[in-house]
């Protein structure tokens, strides 16, 4: 049998199989932030995965920014996000929450009246993102955050590890690349402070490493999680030494042995993420990006990571595990329904015992 569905201990999660199903927003949310019906199918389609990394969702109102993505900081985003959880879990499988603060990469229109746009710096992101309302609108000119306003984040994120727990969810990961607000605080092209939360990458690591254990203290370290990418430039990210911030951010957090660290390949050629977190994590790894079922086997047998997150290979297969255990044809995503409302290209997508063959 496969690596690939051999069961698997991350921390306090017992996966089944070693395939995870990687987080994605997909804007399904409604205006309010609430999770819908429809994600609630969308991810019980997805249970057979050995666990499912939920989409992106914010901490807080001012961890908004872009249209239709769920939050979990109000009594109805919980009640909602726990019919998520209680469908994956009726299916056999196992959930995680994904906590995404987008920081500077934000847009007033997707978010609530009064919502602050914060930063490590005051640096606007040089890009857009789209709304609803006036369609693509550019990023917002960010407050820096004060060292007050800095615990007054890391609180926000330790409330929604809590919140996150009330909903169901086995435990939350941290997004840590994306040019979201964890990854501002890293690079030291949005990242100019002078305090000790910049400067040197051992203190721009500093928010990462003091809200990853502050979410442990709340809900314990085996259910806490970070997702991360050197040199990932998505949002007007720049780092001199992308090599150097990942080393300084992996070497903080190996002493607190979380779940896991899911690491995603870098786009610099010059960067091997996997085996820089492999040198300096002293983590269970979950590898991430370009995967088959062939490759991420090869991956698991060569002991590069303990399991392989697959993103786009969900989305038109929610039976993703059974076709590789069979080793069937994947099935192709719509690219044209990824972002929009309602159930086309989202929940319609055919498990492999509904595809019909037609005889000619």
């Amino acid at each position: 049998m496969s690596i690939l569905f051999e069961p698997v201990r991350l921390g306090e999660l017992q996966l089944a199989n070693r395939i995870v199903m990687a987080p994605m927003t997909r804007s399904r949310a409604d205006v309010q932030a609430v999770p819908t019906a429809e994600m609630v199918e969308y991810y019980r389609q997805r249970a057979s995965a050995g666990l499912i990394v939920a989409e992106g969702t914010a901490p807080s109102a001012g961890g908004l920014g872009y249209c239709r993505t769920p939050a979990i900081y109000t009594a109805e985003q919980i009640a909602a996000w726990r019919q998520v959880t209680r469908a994956v879990h009726a299916e056999g499988g196992r959930i995680v929450l994904q906590l995404m603060h987008v920081g500077r990469a934000a847009s007033r229109y997707n978010k609530p009246a009064g919502a602050a746009t914060v930063a490590p710096s005051a640096l606007r992101a040089n890009t857009q993102v789209f709304t609803d309302a006036v369609g693509m609108a550019d990023t917002e000119q960010p407050e820096a955050l004060s060292v007050a306003g800095i615990a007054a984040v890391i609180a926000e994120y330790r409330q929604a590890a809590l919140n996150a727990r009330e909903a169901g969810f086995d435990g939350v990961e941290l997004h840590c690349t994306s040019g979201y607000l964890p990854m501002q605080f890293l690079a030291s092209g949005s990242n100019q402070r002078t305090d000790a939360y910049g400067g040197s990458a051992e203190n721009r690591v500093r928010f990462v490493v003091e809200t990853v254990q502050a979410m442990a203290d709340a809900i314990g370290v085996g259910r806490v999680a970070v997702r991360f990418c050197p040199g990932n430039p998505y949002n007007d990210i720049q780092d001199d030494d992308p090599a150097a911030t990942a080393i300084a951010l992996c070497t903080a957090l190996a002493p607190l042995e979380l779940a896991y660290l899911h690491v995603m390949r870098s786009p610099l050629g010059t960067l091997d993420a996997f085996a820089l977190a492999r040198a300096y994590g002293n983590q269970r790894l979950i590898l991430n990006d370009g995967f088959d079922g062939a490759s991420a086997n090869t991956a698991l047998d060569a002991g590069e990571g303990v399991a392989v997150s697959f993103g786009r290979h969900f989305i038109a297969n929610p039976d993703l595990v059974e076709r590789l255990r069979q080793d069937q044809p994947l099935a192709a995503f719509d690219r044209k329904t990824l972002y929009t409302a309602g159930p086309r290209g989202y929940t319609d997508y055919p498990a492999l015992s509904q595809v019909v063959e037609v005889t000619p």
